[in-house]
Protein backbone atom coordinates (compact mmCIF):
# COMPACT_ATOMS: atom_id res chain seq x y z
CA UNK A 1 0.00 0.00 0.00
CA UNK A 2 2.69 2.43 0.69
CA UNK A 3 4.38 1.46 -2.33
CA UNK A 4 1.90 2.34 -4.52
CA UNK A 5 1.48 5.58 -3.07
CA UNK A 6 4.79 6.16 -3.06
CA UNK A 7 4.78 5.54 -6.89
CA UNK A 8 2.02 7.54 -7.46
CA UNK A 9 3.52 10.63 -5.52
CA UNK A 10 7.05 10.14 -7.34
CA UNK A 11 4.69 9.90 -10.92
CA UNK A 12 2.73 13.32 -10.00
CA UNK A 13 6.49 14.86 -9.29
CA UNK A 14 7.83 14.04 -12.33
CA UNK A 15 4.56 15.60 -14.07
CA UNK A 16 5.26 18.70 -12.37
CA UNK A 17 8.49 18.99 -13.16
CA UNK A 18 7.95 18.62 -17.03
CA UNK A 19 5.29 21.29 -16.81
CA UNK A 20 7.53 23.74 -15.43
CA UNK A 21 10.36 23.38 -17.76
CA UNK A 22 8.08 23.81 -20.61
CA UNK A 23 7.52 27.07 -18.87
CA UNK A 24 11.19 28.32 -19.08
CA UNK A 25 12.56 30.65 -21.57
CA UNK A 26 15.39 28.55 -22.80
CA UNK A 27 13.03 25.19 -23.43
CA UNK A 28 12.99 23.69 -26.88
CA UNK A 29 9.04 23.83 -26.71
CA UNK A 30 9.18 28.01 -26.11
CA UNK A 31 11.42 28.04 -28.44
CA UNK A 32 8.96 27.10 -31.44
CA UNK A 33 8.10 29.50 -33.71
CA UNK A 34 4.37 30.76 -34.17
CA UNK A 35 2.48 29.41 -37.26
CA UNK A 36 3.38 30.92 -40.64
CA UNK A 37 0.51 29.70 -42.23
CA UNK A 38 -1.98 33.26 -42.17
CA UNK A 39 1.19 34.92 -43.94
CA UNK A 40 1.98 32.42 -46.40
CA UNK A 41 -1.29 33.05 -47.38
CA UNK A 42 -1.66 36.62 -47.42
CA UNK A 43 1.73 36.77 -49.29
CA UNK A 44 0.16 34.01 -51.95
CA UNK A 45 -2.95 35.86 -52.21
CA UNK A 46 -2.07 38.89 -54.68
CA UNK A 47 -0.34 35.95 -56.79
CA UNK A 48 -3.79 34.56 -57.36
CA UNK A 49 -5.39 37.44 -58.34
CA UNK A 50 -3.29 37.74 -60.83
CA UNK A 51 -3.52 34.63 -61.90
CA UNK A 52 -7.05 35.05 -61.59
CA UNK A 53 -6.84 38.28 -63.47
CA UNK A 54 -4.55 37.06 -66.57
CA UNK A 55 -6.67 34.11 -66.90
CA UNK A 56 -10.08 36.54 -66.96
CA UNK A 57 -8.26 38.31 -69.66
CA UNK A 58 -7.81 35.40 -72.00
CA UNK A 59 -11.20 34.54 -72.19
CA UNK A 60 -13.16 35.18 -75.40
CA UNK A 61 -16.04 36.68 -76.28
CA UNK A 62 -19.14 33.82 -76.42
CA UNK A 63 -21.54 35.76 -77.94
CA UNK A 64 -19.85 37.87 -80.34
CA UNK A 65 -19.71 38.08 -84.11
CA UNK A 66 -16.48 35.90 -84.12
CA UNK A 67 -18.94 33.38 -81.91
CA UNK A 68 -21.80 33.89 -84.79
CA UNK A 69 -19.25 33.24 -87.68
CA UNK A 70 -17.98 30.04 -85.96
CA UNK A 71 -21.10 28.89 -84.58
CA UNK A 72 -23.14 29.29 -87.65
CA UNK A 73 -23.57 27.41 -91.11
CA UNK A 74 -22.79 28.33 -94.87
CA UNK A 75 -26.07 30.05 -95.55
CA UNK A 76 -25.75 31.89 -92.16
CA UNK A 77 -22.19 32.67 -93.26
CA UNK A 78 -22.80 33.48 -96.87
CA UNK A 79 -25.77 35.95 -95.53
CA UNK A 80 -22.72 37.90 -93.49
CA UNK A 81 -20.89 37.78 -97.00
CA UNK A 82 -23.23 39.34 -98.98
CA UNK A 83 -24.31 41.92 -96.00
CA UNK A 84 -19.95 42.46 -96.09
CA UNK A 85 -19.83 43.29 -100.07
CA UNK A 86 -22.75 45.02 -100.22
CA UNK A 87 -21.35 47.29 -97.63
CA UNK A 88 -18.29 47.60 -99.37
CA UNK A 89 -19.81 48.78 -102.65
CA UNK A 90 -22.04 51.16 -100.82
CA UNK A 91 -18.54 53.06 -99.45
CA UNK A 92 -16.70 52.76 -102.69
CA UNK A 93 -19.32 54.55 -104.33
CA UNK A 94 -20.18 57.13 -102.16
CA UNK A 95 -16.83 57.86 -102.16
CA UNK A 96 -15.88 57.43 -106.22
CA UNK A 97 -19.56 59.81 -106.70
CA UNK A 98 -18.15 62.62 -104.32
CA UNK A 99 -14.67 62.75 -106.24
CA UNK A 100 -16.73 62.77 -109.42
CA UNK A 101 -19.42 65.41 -108.55
CA UNK A 102 -16.50 67.50 -107.33
CA UNK A 103 -14.42 67.19 -110.49
CA UNK A 104 -17.49 68.22 -112.69
CA UNK A 105 -18.06 71.15 -109.99
CA UNK A 106 -13.99 72.30 -110.90
CA UNK A 107 -14.50 71.96 -114.35
CA UNK A 108 -17.58 74.78 -114.56
CA UNK A 109 -15.18 76.96 -112.87
CA UNK A 110 -12.89 76.04 -115.63
CA UNK A 111 -15.64 77.00 -118.37
CA UNK A 112 -16.34 80.26 -116.36
CA UNK A 113 -12.58 81.13 -116.74
CA UNK A 114 -11.50 80.15 -119.85
CA UNK A 115 -14.25 78.68 -122.35
CA UNK A 116 -16.55 81.47 -123.17
CA UNK A 117 -13.16 84.11 -123.79
CA UNK A 118 -12.26 81.65 -126.48
CA UNK A 119 -12.83 83.19 -130.41
CA UNK A 120 -14.62 79.62 -130.97
CA UNK A 121 -16.92 76.82 -130.18
CA UNK A 122 -14.10 74.61 -131.20
CA UNK A 123 -10.96 76.70 -129.65
CA UNK A 124 -13.16 77.03 -126.54
CA UNK A 125 -13.28 72.99 -126.12
CA UNK A 126 -9.45 72.75 -126.80
CA UNK A 127 -9.18 74.95 -123.55
CA UNK A 128 -10.86 72.18 -121.77
CA UNK A 129 -9.59 69.26 -119.44
CA UNK A 130 -9.83 66.23 -121.75
CA UNK A 131 -11.91 64.55 -119.77
CA UNK A 132 -14.16 67.06 -118.84
CA UNK A 133 -18.08 66.78 -119.73
CA UNK A 134 -18.03 70.26 -120.66
CA UNK A 135 -15.33 69.67 -123.42
CA UNK A 136 -17.52 66.64 -124.56
CA UNK A 137 -20.55 68.62 -125.58
CA UNK A 138 -18.70 71.18 -127.09
CA UNK A 139 -17.19 68.75 -129.10
CA UNK A 140 -20.00 67.06 -129.58
CA UNK A 141 -21.79 70.58 -130.72
CA UNK A 142 -18.73 70.85 -133.14
CA UNK A 143 -18.64 67.85 -134.51
CA UNK A 144 -22.50 68.30 -135.46
CA UNK A 145 -22.04 70.88 -137.74
CA UNK A 146 -19.25 69.19 -139.51
CA UNK A 147 -21.60 65.98 -139.94
CA UNK A 148 -24.41 68.25 -141.08
CA UNK A 149 -24.22 66.54 -144.51
CA UNK A 150 -26.12 64.08 -146.54
CA UNK A 151 -29.36 62.49 -145.44
CA UNK A 152 -28.63 64.97 -142.50
CA UNK A 153 -28.35 67.99 -144.96
CA UNK A 154 -32.07 67.53 -145.23
CA UNK A 155 -32.56 68.13 -141.44
CA UNK A 156 -33.02 71.83 -140.36
CA UNK A 157 -29.51 72.94 -138.34
CA UNK A 158 -31.97 74.92 -136.12
CA UNK A 159 -33.30 70.71 -135.55
CA UNK A 160 -29.88 69.03 -135.82
CA UNK A 161 -27.48 71.01 -133.90
CA UNK A 162 -29.91 70.80 -130.57
CA UNK A 163 -30.71 67.03 -131.16
CA UNK A 164 -26.81 66.32 -131.27
CA UNK A 165 -26.16 68.42 -127.94
CA UNK A 166 -29.36 66.90 -126.44
CA UNK A 167 -27.97 63.28 -127.03
CA UNK A 168 -24.48 63.84 -125.51
CA UNK A 169 -26.06 65.76 -122.41
CA UNK A 170 -28.17 62.53 -121.88
CA UNK A 171 -24.81 60.66 -122.08
CA UNK A 172 -23.35 62.47 -119.49
CA UNK A 173 -26.43 62.38 -117.65
CA UNK A 174 -26.07 58.55 -117.65
CA UNK A 175 -22.94 58.64 -116.43
CA UNK A 176 -23.45 61.24 -113.26
CA UNK A 177 -26.02 58.66 -112.44
CA UNK A 178 -23.79 55.30 -112.70
CA UNK A 179 -23.52 53.85 -108.91
CA UNK A 180 -27.17 55.26 -107.82
CA UNK A 181 -28.95 52.11 -108.73
CA UNK A 182 -27.02 49.97 -106.77
CA UNK A 183 -27.08 52.45 -103.66
CA UNK A 184 -31.29 52.20 -104.01
CA UNK A 185 -30.77 48.79 -104.12
CA UNK A 186 -28.83 47.92 -101.07
CA UNK A 187 -30.47 50.41 -99.12
CA UNK A 188 -34.31 48.59 -99.87
CA UNK A 189 -32.77 45.16 -99.68
CA UNK A 190 -29.98 44.92 -97.05
CA UNK A 191 -32.55 44.64 -94.14
CA UNK A 192 -34.49 42.15 -95.36
CA UNK A 193 -31.51 40.31 -96.00
CA UNK A 194 -30.11 40.55 -92.47
CA UNK A 195 -33.93 39.37 -91.28
CA UNK A 196 -33.94 36.60 -93.25
CA UNK A 197 -30.22 35.64 -91.56
CA UNK A 198 -32.16 36.55 -88.18
CA UNK A 199 -34.49 34.13 -88.92
CA UNK A 200 -32.26 31.62 -90.17
CA UNK A 201 -30.22 31.83 -87.14
CA UNK A 202 -32.99 31.71 -84.81
CA UNK A 203 -34.67 28.56 -86.29
CA UNK A 204 -30.95 26.78 -85.58
CA UNK A 205 -30.83 28.09 -82.34
CA UNK A 206 -34.04 26.78 -81.28
CA UNK A 207 -33.72 23.59 -83.03
CA UNK A 208 -30.53 23.02 -80.89
CA UNK A 209 -31.65 23.89 -77.67
CA UNK A 210 -34.98 21.51 -78.03
CA UNK A 211 -32.59 18.85 -78.70
CA UNK A 212 -30.18 19.71 -75.92
CA UNK A 213 -33.80 19.98 -73.78
CA UNK A 214 -32.11 22.68 -72.18
CA UNK A 215 -34.11 25.63 -72.23
CA UNK A 216 -32.52 27.81 -69.62
CA UNK A 217 -31.92 31.96 -69.48
CA UNK A 218 -28.03 31.44 -70.35
CA UNK A 219 -29.01 28.60 -72.98
CA UNK A 220 -31.29 30.82 -74.99
CA UNK A 221 -29.76 34.45 -74.83
CA UNK A 222 -26.52 33.62 -76.67
CA UNK A 223 -28.30 31.99 -80.09
CA UNK A 224 -31.02 34.47 -79.98
CA UNK A 225 -28.92 36.71 -79.42
CA UNK A 226 -26.03 36.40 -82.16
CA UNK A 227 -29.19 35.70 -84.71
CA UNK A 228 -30.54 39.40 -83.73
CA UNK A 229 -26.92 40.56 -85.06
CA UNK A 230 -27.81 39.67 -88.16
CA UNK A 231 -31.01 42.51 -88.53
CA UNK A 232 -28.62 45.53 -86.98
CA UNK A 233 -25.86 44.59 -89.31
CA UNK A 234 -28.62 44.82 -91.93
CA UNK A 235 -29.49 48.09 -90.79
CA UNK A 236 -26.34 48.99 -90.59
CA UNK A 237 -25.54 48.55 -94.06
CA UNK A 238 -28.76 49.70 -95.25
CA UNK A 239 -28.99 53.26 -93.70
CA UNK A 240 -25.40 55.09 -94.85
CA UNK A 241 -26.98 53.63 -98.21
CA UNK A 242 -30.24 55.33 -98.26
CA UNK A 243 -28.73 58.54 -96.46
CA UNK A 244 -26.20 58.75 -99.34
CA UNK A 245 -28.41 58.18 -102.05
CA UNK A 246 -30.43 60.99 -101.11
CA UNK A 247 -27.10 63.21 -100.55
CA UNK A 248 -25.43 62.52 -104.13
CA UNK A 249 -28.86 62.60 -106.01
CA UNK A 250 -29.46 66.09 -104.97
CA UNK A 251 -26.04 66.88 -105.89
CA UNK A 252 -26.27 65.24 -109.08
CA UNK A 253 -29.24 67.53 -109.95
CA UNK A 254 -27.26 70.94 -109.20
CA UNK A 255 -24.14 69.56 -111.42
CA UNK A 256 -26.91 68.36 -113.98
CA UNK A 257 -28.75 72.03 -114.50
CA UNK A 258 -24.82 73.65 -114.72
CA UNK A 259 -24.34 71.31 -117.46
CA UNK A 260 -27.74 71.77 -119.18
CA UNK A 261 -27.30 74.71 -119.20
CA UNK A 262 -24.15 74.99 -120.83
CA UNK A 263 -25.24 73.22 -123.45
CA UNK A 264 -28.37 75.56 -124.00
CA UNK A 265 -25.79 78.45 -124.55
CA UNK A 266 -23.46 76.28 -127.09
CA UNK A 267 -26.46 75.60 -129.32
CA UNK A 268 -27.55 79.19 -128.80
CA UNK A 269 -23.84 80.14 -130.20
CA UNK A 270 -23.59 77.70 -132.95
CA UNK A 271 -27.25 78.67 -133.60
CA UNK A 272 -26.06 82.61 -134.39
CA UNK A 273 -23.42 81.69 -136.07
CA UNK A 274 -25.45 80.20 -138.83
CA UNK A 275 -24.10 76.35 -137.83
CA UNK A 276 -20.18 77.14 -137.88
CA UNK A 277 -18.38 76.13 -134.75
CA UNK A 278 -14.95 77.09 -136.06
Amino acid sequence: MLTSISFQARRAACALALSAAALLPGHALAQQPAPAAPQAIVAASPAASGVAKKSGDAVENPYGIEALWKGSDNIARSVLVLLAIMSVGSWYIMVTKLLEQSKMNRHARTVTRQFWRAPSVIAGAGALEKKSAYRFIAEAGARATAEHGGLKGHIPVADWIPMSITAAVDRVHATTQGGLAFLATVGSTSPFVGLFGTVWGIYHALTAIGISGQASIDKVAGPVGEALIMTAIGLAVAIPAVLAYNWLARRNKAVMDEVREFAHEINAVIIGSHGKAA
